[in-house]
């Protein structure tokens, strides 16, 4: 018997459930990078000799001492709690697994700073020496280097001679370490630009190879969240900044050496490499970075020349070819937008996304085998490649995705009937229409938006853009401007109103939607992936009530790879996946609703079957008649009723109906 429907229930029901929660902020966490100028760097501090460090194997794990300033001591307790014993500890470990170096033998002292930034080099004496004298206190960023990491103060007089070391005596130094890195937790001026997290550089570059082996990071205090689900981001972003203190970083580039420990860029009378005034470093030379014209260069209405700086260095070739699956492919692109902090110190943004070595991360950074190439190429270092992460971004996409704009891209993608990923052309609007991120880690929508005003020549990606008047394309863009305003699939936060409810990223608990608002049964945890969803909307139903959800499109839920296939787990109980596109219709009862919608199969090797520890996925197969997908009833009036095909229809015109009324 089908269910009777009261029209001013329905009614009711709907107007409640109409969207009250809205796709809010797409995040951005900027890295506030600012290369450390040459008169702030010391260099030439002696450990060895370069003919003994050269000899040596790069094979010493590396080791970093951490030495806080008093400013840490002051965070909160829970905030240093954080720091002190998981982000710090994790990302200086992170570190010291993936990367090696040649033995430091000696204790380290580390140089002074001269008054004035002169120094004497005497014939014979590897030792700098100060003309006069030594400044009272040595930086490095905002910490106050302690005596006893300090060489004595050595001093010439103005005409070079009478050098010594007067009454100052040397330190006891750092024993046991490869690279000390001096933290402070101050609410600086650099704190309050952008989602600044945290900012590192080197201080003191050692005199055989030039190796950093000094270096300082600022947590900015109030940026530290310590929410769980911010967590991973907060480390990637420690991770990120250590990275340049040791080697990825403007100052750094005309330093690198081959494998063998011979610099790549010719130095001058001095020992260092010419100073480049407009940039305020050391000018590298095209072993490491080469200029390249890009031809041809597709924009709207136009066809442009675009200058592109790539790092050419051995191993990062290597991988950038092979990760793109391009054989002619010069190089990795540097970023080109940014203040200086930004531009050519991160990968582009455009073709490596969520690499966390680009200039802002917007969701699951990684740390891929191209940046740990480029650790290797500085000469200082060897990269344990089992301990690179996935860069599923870009992967295999060939020559035209990485060497051409992303409008060319979607035109010829669309020219040939073939999907755009993953770059988009979806606007946010009503009913909000979710995907997946490429590894399925999240919950996404396209990041396309309008701009204030329209966008520069060299960023206007799109002639036509669907529900958009046509006209105004040149506002529309992507919210990410370093990835050259391309839109893609991006995670996002919901929101209600201004406050923050939760995130969209799959792994986190604390994202799971509200009970009474949890239409599609998701389910966000460790064992949870983004799914696709049919065009059709969600529906809960009780007996006397219809409710259709505004947004739709994809869903976090549980999964597990067994008998080389993928099970899908909605509710607690499991459908199996036999083929991809295979459509799993869903009817399971819960909080007193019956709630109605379909999850798309991706294919069984997406998930399954690829990391060696689970069965191979089988070959797609019909789905076999002996094995029903459970489906619930809704009990009505005494009765057990299955809402099947004729209530349903009649409750869905019904909704449809008001839905136009609404509208109009």
């Amino acid at each position: 018997m089908p269910v009777k429907v009261k029209w001013k229930t329905v009614c009711l029901a709907f107007l409640v459930s109409v969207v009250q929660l809205t796709a809010g902020m797409f995040v951005q966490r900027h890295c506030n990078h600012l290369y450390p100028r040459p008169d702030e760097v010391i260099h030439g501090v002696h450990i060895e000799s370069p003919h003994i460090m050269r000899k040596r194997s790069v094979n010493q794990p590396l080791r970093i001492l951490l030495y806080y300033d008093e400013s840490v001591y002051r965070l909160t307790e829970e905030k240093f709690q954080l720091i002190n014993n998981t982000i710090l500890p994790e990302a200086v470990r992170f570190w010291e697994q993936a990367l090696m170096v040649r033995k430091t033998e000696n204790v380290i002292r580390l140089n002074r700073k001269c008054v004035n930034n002169q120094v004497f080099y005497r014939k014979g004496d590897p030792h700098p020496y100060c003309k006069n004298a030594c400044e009272d206190r040595t930086m490095c960023g905002e910490v106050q280097v302690p005596e006893d990491h300090l060489e004595a103060c050595k001093t010439c007089n103005a005409s070079g001679m009478d050098c010594g070391t007067g009454t100052s005596v040397s330190g006891v130094g750092i024993e046991g370490a490869d690279f000390v890195f001096y933290v402070s937790a101050m609410e600086t001026e650099r704190c309050h630009k952008g989602l600044t997290v945290a900012y590192a550089a080197h201080c003191q570059q050692e005199s055989s190879l030039d190796r950093p082996i000094a270096g300082h990071a600022n947590l900015c205090p109030e940026s530290i969240s310590t929410k769980p689900q911010e967590l991973e981001v907060l480390l990637s972003t420690v991770k990120h900044e250590i990275l340049h203190a040791l080697g990825f970083s403007v100052s750094l580039f005309a330093f690198y050496r081959d494998a063998n420990g011979y610099p790549l860029t010719t130095r001058e009378d001095n020992g260092k490499p010419r100073l480049n005034e407009k940039l305020q470093a050391r000018q590298w030379s095209d072993k490491v970075i080469k200029t390249v014209i890009r031809r041809n260069w597709t924009v709207h209405g136009a066809v442009v020349d675009k200058e592109v700086q790539m790092m050419v260095t051995p191993r990062v070739v290597e991988e950038v070819r092979k990760h793109f699956n391009c054989s002619t492919l010069e190089g990795a692109e540097l970023e080109d937008q940014g203040e200086d902090g930004t531009a050519l110190t991160h990968w582009e943004k455009r073709i490596f996304e969520n690499e966390a070595m680009t200039g802002t991360h917007t969701q699951n950074p990684v740390y891929s085998r191209l940046t740990l190439a480029l650790m290797e190429d500085t000469g200082w270092y060897k990269a344990n490649y089992s301990l690179a992460q996935d860069l599923s971004w870009g992967k295999n996409l060939g020559c035209d995705f990485v060497t051409k704009s992303c409008k060319q891209w979607m035109d010829m993608k669309r020219a040939k009937g073939q999907s755009i990923h993953p770059f988009c052309n979806k606007v946010k609007r009503d009913p909000l229409e979710t995907e997946c991120t490429d590894d399925r880690s999240s919950v996404a929508l396209c990041n396309l938006v309008e701009h204030v005003q329209p966008l520069p020549t060299i960023y206007q990606n799109f002639d036509y853009i669907p529900h958009v008047t046509p006209g105004r394309e040149a506002y529309y863009g992507g919210s990410v401007s370093l990835a050259d305003y391309c839109p893609y699939i991006q995670e996002f936060i919901w929101r209600s109103k201004s406050v923050v409810i939760r995130g969209s990223h799959c792994q986190y608990p604390e994202n799971n939607p509200h009970p009474d608002k949890n239409f599609a049964l998701e389910v966000y945890g460790d064992n949870s992936k983004c799914f696709d969803h049919t065009n059709q909307m969600w529906e809960e139903q009780t007996c006397k009530q219809v409710r259709q959800w505004q947004h739709w499109g994809s869903g976090c839920y549980e999964y597990s790879c067994q008998n080389g296939r993928l099970h899908i787990i909605v509710s607690n109980h499991t459908y199996t996946c036999y083929f991809p596109g295979q459509e799993l219709v869903i009817r399971l009862v819960a909080n007193g609703w019956l709630h109605k919608g379909v999850i798309v199969c991706p294919a069984c090797e997406e998930l399954c079957g690829g990391d060696g520890t689970d069965e191979k996925c089988k070959p797609p197969s019909e789905v076999p008649l002996t094995v029903p997908y459970h489906r619930e009833q809704l009990a009505c009036g005494g009765t057990s009723t299955i809402i099947g095909s004729t209530a349903t229809a009649v409750i869905t015109v019904t909704v449809v109906a008001l839905l136009l009324l609404i509208s109009t």
